[in-house]
């Protein structure tokens, strides 16, 4: 069973050997650290889980350390003295990998680059190693998956752990926002001193099912590296009625760091299945928005769901609207899935001979050739969702003062390399981030001066 679950930062200066005296900074931050230490001896695991932001990781794959064990030091922080060599439960850990394979979960400990224990294991085990030499670890990285998916692995933990009868402390490593103070290594942003408030908020009440309405726009703002793994946590103690507790909050680096506790009462609580309460909301959600969504779009998801479960292209139906049959425009066709990209492919230029000859290519294309994911698989369709974008004509334009990032796209283009990027997008609020990432995606550098065209879109839902 899962006796305790704690949510800790990972700053390599709070180990004097590193800090050297400005651990003196975060007093508060250590001594609730030593008393989760305690806390953690006094349970006398059998096996010690912790899940880290610095871990290997994946956009789509949930690496699990593999091996007997592994070492590691503080040396990239310039203390190898402070050395750990710890123990794996590889028992556990073929246990939760056979469980993911069940569950089609891309999940396992294939891929590691890197054998030696990372910071945000290594800080937790500082302080529980000082109290309590006992159990073996099982070190966890997370991934470019979804917020549910992370939940998910959490739920198979929890398993596994049950089958085994083990004996179990669960530790999600991560800090919070690095954009606290204009005078810290980051800087501010707004959305810093907002995201600390609110997860020392849920997490202070173990109001887990709260974690999924934090989207990656807002989290990629504030610049947070933990929130992953606290969800992954919330899934390792799903269904079960906790005492949840906040032992500390600090800022004074520029980056957050909270502690806080959970501890299970041995009480099942179905109101606490918190992924499944989101997910039945979830489908309600997009069911409406399917039904409500336009010709351009159904066709887009027919064509998807078409190609994904039969590898059939499907022609271009009859009853479409004319301008769909007549006209012609490049198109693109975005998928997001649990409020992530799941795949975005299109054409600047029409290459077909009509607009839904066009969408149907680009839709295949999105689901199944986007280089940057995996195929879309028939168990995600029901989790689609999807949008097109119909291009007007690209204009040639002097400068970037012409640019409106609500309003326009942007071509920028570099001899033969050019790069795209739609008009109103989450988390591109300026026409210098616009052609930013338009050049990134060109592979442009962003001192070399180009061609800039700009366009307009009409957006369907």
């Amino acid at each position: 069973m899962i006796l305790a679950a704690f949510m800790v930062p990972h700053p390599p200066m709070i180990v004097p050997e590193v800090g050297k005296g400005s651990e003196k900074s975060i007093e508060k931050t250590t001594a609730a650290y030593e008393r989760v230490a305690e806390e953690v001896a006094a349970l006398k695991p059998d096996t010690i889980i912790i899940s880290s932001p610095h871990s290997i990781m994946y956009s789509d794959y949930f690496h699990i350390s593999p091996g007997s064990g592994a070492k590691g030091s503080f040396a990239d922080f310039r203390a190898g003295s402070v050395k750990f060599s710890e123990e794996y439960d590889s028992e556990l850990v073929e246990t939760v990998e056979a469980l993911a394979e069940k569950e089609k979960l891309p999940a396992g400990t294939m891929g590691e680059r890197r054998p030696e224990l990372d910071h945000g294991t290594m800080v937790p085990l500082y302080f529980i190693r000082q109290k309590y030499s006992g159990g073996k670890i099982v070190r966890i990285g997370l991934s470019g998956l979804p917020l549910t998916d992370h939940y998910t692995l959490g739920k198979l933990i929890k398993q596994a752990v049950s089958d085994l009868d083990r004996r179990a402390v669960y530790i999600a490593s991560g800090d919070l926002s690095h954009k606290l103070k204009e005078t810290g290594p980051y800087g501010f942003a707004p959305e810093g001193p907002e995201y600390d408030r609110r997860i020392m908020d849920v997490c202070g009440r173990g109001a887990f099912g709260e974690l999924f309405d934090f989207d990656s726009v807002f989290c990629d703002k504030a610049a947070e590296c933990g929130h992953r793994s606290f969800v992954m946590m919330a899934g390792a103690l799903d269904g079960e009625e906790i005492e949840a507790k906040a032992y500390s909050h600090e800022d004074v680096t520029g980056v957050g760091y909270g502690i806080c506790s959970f501890y299970p009462t041995g009480k099942p609580d179905e109101s606490r299945r918190f992924l499944d309460i989101y997910l039945a909301g979830q489908r309600s959600k997009l069911k409406e928005k399917r039904d409500a969504s336009d010709e351009y779009v159904k066709l887009a998801r027919m064509t998807i769901e078409e190609y994904v479960t039969r590898r059939t292209v499907p022609g271009v139906p009859k009853d479409l609207p004319a301008e769909m049959k007549e006209k012609r425009a490049g198109a693109f066709v975005s998928i997001h899935k649990q409020g992530e990209l799941r795949g975005c492919i299109g054409t600047i230029l029409p290459v077909t001979d009509c607009i839904a000859e066009e969408i149907i290519g680009n839709a295949v294309s999105a689901a199944t050739r986007d280089p940057r994911f995996s195929p879309i698989t028939a168990g995600e369709l029901e989790w689609l969702e999807i949008n097109v974008d119909i291009l007007g004509e690209p204009e040639d334009i002097s400068s970037p003062a012409e640019l409106d990032v609500k309003r326009y796209g942007v071509i920028v283009t570099k001899n033969s390399r050019r790069g795209l990027l739609l008009p109103d997008l989450d988390g591109v609020d300026t026409v210098e981030d616009q052609i930013a990432i338009a050049k990134r995606k060109a592979g442009i550098g962003d001192s070399e001066e180009v061609k800039l065209q700009r366009f307009e879109v009409i957006r369907h839902f």
